[in-house]
């Protein structure tokens, strides 16, 4: 499982470590892995917070303006109904009045009706106006609202615990070549911190292209931990690269990684060991073999020195498969013959000189 530094919007600059734990601490659940600085986020919090107070007394203001802007023009609106009340009075009043003064009259109501229907109308813009002024302020309320709440939650971000229990293995910072540590910079999610899961163990291996062929999923492994030279593991290859790679940089040889799944768990395993593996490939029965050191090759004849009565004498074999520490003899060679580990005659040959 990889710990990655928190998701934080650009807004607030980069990220910065201020403690990180010791690599290859063992931990559990709840543990603190990473604190991040909060100086940045500290400080769009307290801008945020001022921003939001702002918006908020000027909303406030606004509304109220809005309100006593509303109570004056239907104050306005009062007296004008009054005006085209009183005209319609003095409309109906003047029966006996002079056709002039008659049409005076209705003029004036008339005028009266257009002037209420016009303050009815105004007051029925100026509230849409008002609607939209108060939307778009609690609009960018809200927005100050969420930048706060995403400053607050990043806040909480920066302070990254254990999800388990396991050992926390820092990654390389790859812009410095070293270990994460107190002040560097990772960019968004980048992985700082490994926690692998120590009830399922694996370990990696590097085999060469003449030799990938022999090697499939599935097949056994003897494990030895250098630490533990004397304690052997068993193991199953679970995967098997697809592609090669350069096994230097500048080298031509090409190598295939290879996962081996370490069979049960024991406490000694910790992530970073380094191992030797031994391959089964292949199981050979019943056959004549030897220690590969016993073996000797000269002209393409291949042979062994052979006890006899007289002393070690030379003797060519035939062989067949081998590994890195047997060869098998297919022919030249019986079971009970004895023959030497190394050149019997290399001594004789130094006291002749």
């Amino acid at each position: 499982m990889a710990i990655t530094s928190p998701i934080i919007s650009y807004r607030y600059g980069s990220v910065k470590i201020a403690t990180i734990v010791e690599d290859g601490t063992e931990v559990v659940k709840g543990d603190t892995l990473i604190v991040f600085s909060p100086a940045e986020l500290k400080k769009a919090i307290i801008n945020a917070e001022q921003q939001l107070e702002i918006a908020s007394a000027e909303y406030e203001k606004l509304r109220a303006t809005q309100e006593s802007e509303i109570e004056d023009l239907e104050a306005d609106l009062k007296i004008t109904e009054i005006s085209q009340e009183i005209s319609q009075i003095n409309l109906d009043n003047a029966q006996f009045e002079s056709e002039v003064t008659k049409r005076e009259i209705q003029l004036q109501l008339e005028t009266a009706n257009i002037t209420l229907d016009r303050a009815r109308e105004q007051i029925e813009n100026r509230k849409k106006i008002h609607k939209e002024e108060l939307r778009q302020k609690k609009l960018n309320m809200n927005q100050l609202q969420k930048t706060l709440n995403e400053a607050t939650e990043s806040l909480n971000s920066l302070f990254v615990v254990s999800p388990s229990d396991g050992i926390a293995t820092v990654r390389k910072n790859w812009m410095t070549g070293k270990k994460w540590q107190a002040g560097d910079q990772p960019y968004t999610s980048s992985p700082i911190i490994d926690l692998p899961d120590l009830s399922e163990m694996k370990c990696e291996v590097k085999i060469n292209e003449v030799d990938v062929s022999k090697v499939k999923p599935g097949l056994s492994v003897s494990i030895k931990a250098d630490a533990y030279s004397d304690t052997t593991y068993t193991g199953t290859i679970s995967t098997v690269a697809n592609l090669a790679q350069p096994k230097d940089r500048n080298g031509k040889i090409k190598i295939f990684p290879v996962e081996i799944l370490i069979d049960g768990d024991d406490t000694q395993l910790l992530p970073g060991l380094t191992v030797s593996c031994k391959i089964k490939v292949k199981e050979i029965h019943d056959v004549l073999y030897l220690p590969v050191e016993s073996i000797f090759e000269e002209f393409g004849m291949t042979y062994v020195y052979v006890q006899s009565s007289s002393g070690f004498k030379r003797r060519d074999i035939e062989t067949g498969p081998q590994n890195t520490d047997f060869i098998v003899v297919e022919g030249g060679l019986v079971e009970g013959d004895e023959v030497a580990l190394s050149d019997p005659f290399i001594n004789k040959q130094e006291d002749e000189k």
